[in-house]
Parts: C-alpha cells; sequence; structure tokens
C-alpha cells in the first residue's frame, strides 16, 4: 500500500527547520490600561486576538510555538502573567525567558542590592546580567517545573555577559543574535549567518532569521522574518516568506512575533483589535510553512542537535561582544 505523503514526512522528515517564536510581553508604553489582557490575551472591546487564537491556529497543523514570556515589562502584572504561563504550561507550549530589564522600577533594582543604572542588558554588567536570567528562569520554572532551555533579550539587546550568564545559568540556547539590532547599536556584536554556531563557551546560538537588503536607492538594510512584516498593510504568506527564503539556504527559519502581532495600532500606538486579517493571514502562513518545514520547539531543537540533524558547525569567540567600556 503506498504511504501518504504526511506518512512519509512524519517517517523521514522534511529535513527543513523552523521555529515559531512569540515574544509575549506587556509593555507599558503599547496600552493605556489592563495591559496584559490587551496585549497578550489580545482581548478587547470589539474582538480578539492574541495567544489563545495563535495556539489555535498552530494545533490546526498539530505545532508548537515557543513563547518567550517577559515579566520585567509588567512587573505590576505579575500575577496576570503567571496566569499567562499557567495556560501556556497547560496547554503544552514551550515557555521560554525574555526580559525586557529596562522597564524594572528602580525600587526593584535597590531591593537586591544593585544600581538603576544601566538600565538595559547590552550595558550590563556579568553579575547584574545573571541576576535577571536566574531571578525571571525561577519565576517561569517554579510555575511550570520545567527547566529554562532558551534566553531573548528585549530588543536584542545583549552582550558578552547576556552569554556568560546563560551558561552559569545552565541555559544551552540564545536567541539573540540580531544583524539588525547590532546595526542600531542594541547589541555589543552581530554574527551575519542564517544558521545556529557555537559561541567559545558552549551556549548556542539561533540567529534572528535576518537579510540584508541593498536597494537600488536608498540605504541597505538588514530585514527580518517576521509577523506582520508591516503594521501598515496586509502580509499574505508569499510577502513574509519570499524575500527571506529567495536565492538563499533557506534550510533553518526562526520567525519572530508579539503576542499582539495579530493586532494594530492606534493613533496613540496602543495595540488594539480591528478586524481577523491578520489573524487569518497568519493561519495561513502556518499551514504554508508546516507543508515544507517541520516547525519545531527548544527541546526538539536539542534533540535534533543531539542527533546531528541541525549541525553546529561554526565556533565564534565571545570576546568579540564583550562590552566596551
Amino acid at each position: 500500500m503506498e504511504l501518504s505523503e504526511k506518512v512519509k514526512s512524519a517517517m523521514m522528515g522534511k529535513n527543513r527547520y523552523v521555529m515559531l517564536s512569540v515574544d509575549t510581553e506587556a509593555l507599558p508604553k503599547r496600552a493605556s490600561e489592563q495591559h496584559v489582557k490587551r496585549l497578550i490575551w489580545g482581548e478587547h472591546f470589539s474582538g480578539t486576538a492574541g495567544v489563545r487564537e495563535m495556539v489555535a491556529i498552530a494545533r490546526e497543523c498539530g505545532v508548537k510555538h515557543v513563547f518567550f514570556v517577559d515579566v520585567c515589562g509588567a512587573h505590576t502584572y505579575e500575577d496576570e502573567v503567571r496566569d499567562v504561563i499557567r495556560w501556556f504550561d497547560a496547554a503544552g507550549q514551550d515557555v521560554q525567558l525574555h526580559a525586557h530589564a529596562e522597564y524594572l522600577p528602580e525600587g526593584f533594582w535597590k531591593s537586591f542590592g544593585f544600581k538603576y543604572r544601566p538600565r538595559f542588558m547590552n550595558q550590563y554588567e556579568r553579575e547584574k546580567a545573571e541576576f535577571i536570567i536566574r531571578y525571571f528562569s525561577k519565576f517561569i520554572t517554579d510555575i511550570t517545573g520545567k527547566p529554562i532551555q532558551a534566553f531573548r533579550a528585549g530588543s536584542f539587546r545583549w552582550n558578552a555577559n547576556t552569554i556568560y550568564a546563560l551558561k552559569a545559568a545552565g541555559i544551552p540556547l540564545s536567541f539573540n543574535d540580531s544583524m539588525n539590532a547590532f546595526v542600531n547599536g542594541q547589541s555589543t556584536y552581530g554574527e551575519p549567518t542564517l544558521l545556529p554556531y557555537r559561541w567559545s563557551n558552549g551556549v548556542i546560538e539561533v540567529p534572528a532569521t535576518e537579510r540584508l537588503f541593498d536597494p537600488v536607492v536608498g540605504q541597505k538594510w538588514w530585514g527580518r522574518l517576521q509577523f506582520p512584516v508591516s503594521h501598515r498593510f496586509r502580509n499574505p504568506p508569499w510577502r513574509i516568506l519570499w524575500p527571506q527564503t529567495l536565492g538563499r539556504d533557506s534550510s533553518f527559519l526562526v520567525l519572530l512575533l508579539h503576542s499582539w502581532s495579530l493586532l494594530y495600532w492606534d493613533e496613540n500606538g496602543y495595540g488594539v483589535y480591528r478586524d481577523d486579517k491578520r489573524l487569518e493571514d497568519y493561519r495561513k502562513l502556518v499551514r504554508w510553512l508546516a507543508k515544507d518545514y517541520d516547525i519545531i520547539t527548544t527541546a526538539d531543537f536539542l534533540d535534533l542537535h543531539a542527533r546531528g540533524k541541525i549541525e553546529v558547525t561554526r565556533t565564534v569567540d565571545l570576546a568579540l561582544a564583550e562590552l566596551q567600556k
């Protein structure tokens, strides 16, 4: 009896991998009130488009997201963020660590014996970086009972001390490398590659999928594989994937979303529900990806790497990302 394409795929694997990574955050500047409700659950008076809808779309294809959860930006809503993490865990989602530490109040830092400044993680010394990663990793693991496997800094703001801190905390994966962030001064280093590599201290880097665009008119810029590409227009699947995959090795991709990616921005810069167009576009995108890629979690990544399915062939000296004084 001839095997179906789905069974063949399950037996053989596609040898092409994509990770649906979602920065799950409720930053103060993105809503006027009820930040977790508005920006994570996506609940508004006229409709809902948030993380529950993302999970439902992924379930239709039998896949999962990697939710990088930030507690720092929602510091005054910690109990609500706990509920979000519990829901993710009960739903079988991959919950990892995100940190917009610049939003933590001065009193928080003083209570643990740290200076308030510098505020941004790309300026942190090692002790402060390690504290943030250990403290908020524990916040999540106390809820899920599962160790943190991966970390992404808020706005890709990081330096070598971030990677040293991950090693000290026993976190094997970094999702921080972004040429876009490096060019914009948000990080101390950028490695222009699509493929995972290893830092000299053993931490594996999983770079944001980006491409250097060199237009005939205008400046060069690093475009990122993200949904939506623009907050002004609809983004059908081809609009998302084509610029990043045409004429290059696209066997490993990291798609960046936010918990508010299915919303729109109003005149005040606040996330609002307008309609289901982005939700439906995202459904098309996930279905499209699922046909050609294995959509994987961090646990899948580590397993595939251990079995030689995802190779890490390059080692980069962490000294290149040292904080310059």
